[in-house]
C-alpha cells in the first residue's frame, strides 16, 4: 500500500511546481506530491544501471504495453504503425495546428480550458474561436447552438479537453457522438486531449468514451492524444502519443512534425511500459485517495466558505473555484498576497474570477490550503 499522506520535500530538486515561486506553497501546475508506482521507479533503475543513454525508440515491449492497454481499457484494436510517439502532448496539440490549417484559418474550443489550447494558434498565425461552456444543474456542458453559430468556413480543427480540464467533466458517449457530428458537419478535425482519462472517479456512473470508439466515419478524422503522465505522475519524462486511424492525416501529421519537436527520452520508454504493464493497482489507490481529496474539498467549501462554487467533479486531481459569488475579482493574486498559496489563475484558463487548485497532495497540505482559503475570502 502506498502512504499517500506522506510528505516529501521537492523543494531544491528543479521542480517547477515548487521552485518556481519558492516564497509560497504551490497548489497550481498539474502535477502530483506523490511517487510514481514502486514498478515504475524500479524499471527506471534497471534502466539507469545499464550506464547507456544514446538516442532511443520505442522498444517492442513498449509498444506492445501500449497496444494492449489501448485494447483492455478503450476496447480499441491499434496497430503500431497507428500510434505517434512524441516528447509531449503540448507540443503534439501545436503540430496538429500546423498540420490541418493554414495561416488564416482557425482552430476552435470551448472555455474554460488548459490555457495551451489558447496559445497554440499562434504557432500557424491562425486564428482562434471560443465558445464557453454552460453550466446546467452544477454540470458543465457543451452549448451546442452557440458552437454552431460560431463556426466559420475558415475553421478546420476542434480540440477537446477529455476529461476536461479545468471542469473536471467526463463527457458522456452521447455528448461525444454528437460533438464528432458536429465536427463531420462542418468538416473538422477533432483532436481530442485525453491525458487525464484514466482518472476518473467512478467509472460506472461517468464510464469513459474515448474518441478511439467513435463510429468509423468519424474515427478517421480524429486524433486522440494519450500519455501515462498524469496518472502516474511522470509529467516530467516527456513521454506522449498520438493515435491517428487515417494514414493520410498520419502522415501530414508527422510531416509537420518534421525536425522541430525533441527525441524521445531513452527512460521515457521505459517508465511508460511499467505504468501500463504493472500500475493499475496503484492507480486504484491513488483514486481512492484522490476521491477523499475531492470530497474534502466539496464539504469544506459547502460549510466553511459558504458562496465559493466548485462544480461537481468527476474526474483529474484539479478542482475548478468560482469565486465571482464572493466579489472577488482576481482570486490567484489576492490568495498569493494574503494566505502565500499558489492557484492557478482563471483569466489563463479564459474565466476570469476562477482559480484552479490542485489537490493531487497530501490530505494534510490540502487541508492547509482549504484554510488559508477560508481566512482569506472571509
Amino acid at each position: 500500500m502506498t502512504d499517500f499522506d506522506a510528505a516529501i520535500s521537492r523543494r531544491g530538486t528543479g521542480s517547477l511546481k515548487w521552485d518556481k515561486r519558492a516564497d509560497l506553497q504551490p497548489f497550481w501546475v498539474a502535477d502530483m506530491d506523490f511517487p510514481s508506482p514502486p514498478e515504475v521507479i524500479d524499471a527506471l533503475r534497471r534502466r539507469v544501471e545499464h550506464g547507456i543513454f544514446g538516442y532511443a525508440v520505442p522498444h517492442p515491449g513498449l509498444e506492445e504495453a501500449v497496444c494492449e492497454y489501448l485494447h483492455c481499457r478503450h476496447g480499441a484494436a491499434v496497430p503500431p504503425e497507428q500510434i505517434v510517439h512524441l516528447g509531449g502532448l503540448v507540443p503534439a496539440l501545436s503540430v496538429a495546428g500546423r498540420a490541418f490549417a493554414r495561416p488564416g484559418e482557425a482552430l476552435m474550443t470551448c472555455t474554460p480550458v488548459y490555457p495551451p489550447f489558447l496559445g497554440i494558434h499562434r504557432d500557424g498565425n491562425l486564428d482562434l474561436i471560443t465558445v464557453p461552456h454552460i453550466c446546467e444543474d452544477q454540470r458543465w456542458n457543451f452549448d451546442w447552438d452557440a458552437m454552431d453559430a460560431a463556426v466559420t468556413p475558415r475553421t478546420r480543427l476542434f480540440i477537446l479537453s477529455h476529461p476536461q480540464n479545468p471542469l473536471g467533466r467526463v463527457f458522456t458517449k452521447e455528448e461525444l457522438l454528437q460533438l464528432a457530428e458536429f465536427c463531420a458537419r462542418h468538416d473538422l478535425i477533432l483532436v481530442s486531449d485525453e491525458i487525464h482519462c484514466d482518472l476518473v472517479f467512478d467509472e460506472a456512473a461517468t464510464p469513459f468514451c474515448s474518441a478511439l470508439g467513435l463510429p468509423p466515419a468519424f474515427a478517421s478524422r480524429a486524433i486522440v492524444l494519450l500519455s501515462p503522465s498524469k496518472t502516474y505522475n511522470i509529467a516530467g519524462l516527456g513521454y506522449a502519443y498520438a493515435v491517428i486511424r487515417d494514414e493520410s492525416l498520419r502522415r501530414r501529421f508527422t510531416r509537420t512534425r518534421g525536425h522541430t519537436l525533441p527525441e524521445v527520452n531513452c527512460l521515457s520508454y521505459y517508465a511508460a511500459e511499467a505504468a501500463y504493464r504493472h500500475g493499475d493497482s496503484w492507480r486504484r489507490e491513488l483514486l481512492a485517495y484522490l476521491r477523499g481529496n475531492r470530497d474534502l474539498i466539496a464539504q469544506f467549501c459547502r460549510d466553511e466558505i459558504p458562496g465559493l462554487v466548485v462544480p461537481r467533479l468527476e474526474a483529474t486531481y484539479l478542482a475548478w473555484l468560482d469565486f465571482r459569488p464572493l466579489g472577488i475579482a482576481e482570486p490567484a493574486a489576492r490568495l498569493e498576497k494574503e494566505a502565500g498559496i499558489y492557484l492557478s489563475d482563471g483569466r489563463f484558463f479564459g474565466n476570469p474570477g476562477h482559480a484552479r487548485l490542485n489537490f493531487g497532495c497530501p490530505r494534510a497540505l490540502l487541508r492547509e490550503a482549504l484554510e488559508g482559503i477560508r481566512r482569506t475570502v472571509h
